[in-house]
């Protein structure tokens, strides 16, 4: 995968490597996970389908390396909750996987066998030199984006809980539309619902033409943990679980 190597802003040092290599030796320093994300400019002005890109590749690649794929899914889970400004649920990951930051960052974290994970800054935040693929005058001084023709499929999402859904759905539909749809199929509120897509969070006026969502791909819904009935038991540990850990899907979901 290529690199890319920016200017780092705020004390954050150069992640790029992945994968993670073992050390013993944590000192047992672990503070809370900052809310601020690292400032960094990318050596090209990129834009949101390439950052998505690295981002995606990095996934699919990293539980290859020394590590803990259980670790990794977490670690995803953790960054895409951070960016989509849900602070609570990311910390909440990070210590129902029992990760340990010693910096407070997911930059440079260790699970409690000592193993060592770092994660690059694109995974982290988008750079302050990103090209934004939409236009970012006011939508109402706006003609309407052409709507695609209602050609139905199913969209395959996936819950927080780990259970895969089909929902009935054209690219002209709203991520709002199918909120309800999801609600009235499975009895969870719309207001409950957050819909991600390879890391970032879809608005309810989002339209599933702009997400460029292709066929078998999925989009991960994260529920609020007020929404679901009851604690459910870990399944490794057997103890209350607080929170649920997500693997963000922006890749071709296996059969």
């Amino acid at each position: 995968m290529g690199g890319c190597v920016g200017r780092y802003w705020e004390g954050w040092e150069d992640t790029q490597s992945r994968g993670s290599s073992r050390n013993g030796g944590r000192g047992g320093r672990n503070e809370p996970l900052k809310k601020d994300r690292p400032k960094w400019k990318s050596d090209y002005p990129m834009t949101e389908g390439q950052l998505r890109s690295k981002r995606d590749e990095f996934w699919d690649t990293a539980p290859a390396f020394e590590g803990r794929k259980e670790i990794w899914d977490a670690l995803k889970a953790a960054s895409v909750a951070l960016e989509g400004s849900d602070h609570e649920l990311a910390q909440a990951i990070v210590d129902g996987a029992s990760i340990t930051l010693p910096h407070g960052t997911l930059a440079e974290c260790y699970d409690e066998l000592g193993n060592r994970y770092q994660l690059p800054v694109y995974c982290l935040a988008p750079p302050i030199n990103l090209i934004s693929e939409r236009s970012d005058d006011d939508p109402s001084d706006s003609p309407e984006p052409p709507v695609a023709p209602k050609k139905e499929f199913q969209l395959k999402v996936r819950l927080s809980s780990g259970t895969d859904l089909r929902l009935s759905a054209s690219m002209a539909d709203t991520i709002g539309l199918l909120k309800k749809q999801l609600q009235a199929q499975e009895d969870i509120d719309a207001g409950h619902q957050r819909w991600f897509f390879s890391g970032k969070l879809l608005t309810d006026k989002t339209r599933l033409q702009d997400t460029k969502i292709q066929k078998d791909f999925v989009i991960q819904v994260i529920v609020n943990p007020q929404a679901l009935q009851g604690p459910k038991l870990s399944p490794t540990t057997g103890a209350t679980a607080t929170t649920t850990i997500i693997t963000a899907a922006s890749s071709p979901a296996s059969e």
